[in-house]
């Protein structure tokens, strides 16, 4: 038997616990005790509808810092924006520079308005014309839809031609033809253009500036300027400087180099004319003597000050700077006076000086002297006619004469050129 006295198991004094409990109650007891929860609000670690209110309060200040900032550049550069607008419009009027202009054939051409208060009268355009180039062979070829003009050269990729117009009421234009007989307006409206003999440089002249352009494809780029006296022109390159003559009605000539500074001071009043380049770099040109009616042939340095190193005054020149050196150095071909009557001039520059060797080489050239090689130039005459200079022949007494260019219609004036 156990030494325990068996015992039940609610030890309390009281009635016994009922485990007779229904369905409905006990989930009626459970739904009341999560409904009492529920009900309890318990603290949260983290408040995510403050933090979300804070920060939408930092992005509408920042928005707004930035929307005021951004106001006040603006306000810098439209104030900046119309102190230049009204700077340039003190200006006469630009004229019209075209960068890679793609079509101008759908619309006018430019014109350029007459300077002046107030609205002004536009000038008309000089009318297209076909323009003809004609080489030493007599070969032509016809450039269409171009303005009168007055020198051309072929684009440094070969693909087309540089045009420089003539000089009209409008100003001078620069074109560019290419192969495929589309025409570009690259300027209008602009004072003196010339182009460097390699056609990858253009420079004109812009009311009180003289500028410089790249020609790369069809477009110039990186223009730079600088301001010039009131008569100066371009009239060359030699090398990457702009030669400049400070006054086409006298003496002077300066070379500015671009990027590097503004038009050198006037340090040379001698030259009068710039005929070509030696292949050494020195330029051969024409110097004013105390004798106004008997300029002299001369060698100069290629610096800011123009200065003779060599010079010879038998010739008796013209004074209308028409002239052009041989590619070896060796001959000049220039306009002169044998007697009284004008011709074309043949000079051996190896013998400048007093006793210069000069013959008659043919009828005054006008326009530019185009050497095919060492020994053998062409030119046009005042009729428009060609003229082929061979040097034996010249030197052998055998002055060269006009021909016709063939096929050419009347009244037209051809270009010459070096080749197609």
């Amino acid at each position: 038997m156990s030494e325990f006295p068996s015992r039940r198991d609610n030890l309390a004094d009281g009635p016994s616990r009922s485990y007779q409990v229904r369905p409905d109650d006990l989930e009626g007891a459970v739904r009341e005790t999560l409904s009492h929860r529920v009900a309890v609000a318990r603290p949260l670690g983290v408040d995510p509808a403050g933090q979300a209110i804070r920060r939408a309060n930092r992005i509408r200040r920042r928005r707004t810092a930035a929307g005021l900032a951004l106001a006040a550049v603006t306000t810098v550069l439209l104030s900046a924006g119309m102190a230049q607008l009204g700077a340039e419009t003190r200006r006469d009027g630009p004229p019209i520079v075209v960068i890679g202009d793609p079509d101008p054939t759908s619309r006018p051409f430019p014109t350029t308005s007459v300077p002046g208060p107030g609205p002004a009268p536009l000038t008309p355009a000089p009318p297209m014309v076909s323009v003809t180039l004609v080489d030493a062979d007599g070969r032509r070829l016809v450039l269409p839809d171009v303005g009168p003009a007055e020198q051309a050269q072929p684009l440094p990729n070969g693909g087309g031609w540089l045009v420089v117009g003539a000089q009209t009421t409008a100003g001078r234009s620069l074109w560019v033809v290419q192969n495929d007989g589309l025409v570009q307006v690259l300027l209008a409206g602009a004072g003196a253009i010339v182009l460097a003999p390699d056609s990858l440089q253009v420079a004109w002249r812009d009311r009180g500036d003289l500028l410089v352009a790249g020609v790369v494809g069809t477009q110039l780029i990186g223009a730079v300027r600088t301001p010039v006296p009131t008569a100066a022109e371009p009239v060359g390159f030699v090398a990457d400087n702009v030669l400049v003559r400070l006054d086409p009605a006298g003496a002077g000539h300066t070379l500015w180099r671009p990027g590097a500074g503004p038009l050198p001071a006037a340090l040379d009043r001698k030259s009068l004319n710039i005929y070509g380049r030696l292949p050494d770099g020195r330029l051969v040109g024409q110097v004013a003597t105390s004798d106004p009616d008997r300029p002299c042939l001369a060698v100069l340095t290629p610096t800011r000050y123009l200065e003779p190193v060599r010079t010879g005054c038998g010739p008796h020149l013209s004074q209308d700077g028409v002239g052009g050196v041989s590619p070896d150095g060796r001959w000049l071909l220039v306009n002169g006076m044998t007697g009284k009557v004008g011709r074309s001039l043949l000079v051996d520059l190896q013998r400048l000086g007093p006793d210069a060797s000069t013959v008659a080489a043919g009828p005054p050239a006008t326009g530019a002297i185009v050497w095919s090689d060492a020994t053998n130039a062409s030119y046009l005459d005042g009729d428009g006619e060609l003229v082929r200079v061979d040097v034996g022949q010249t030197r052998a007494g055998e002055p060269a004469s006009p021909t016709a260019v063939p096929d050419l219609p009347a009244g037209d004036r051809p270009i010459l050129v070096k080749g197609f």
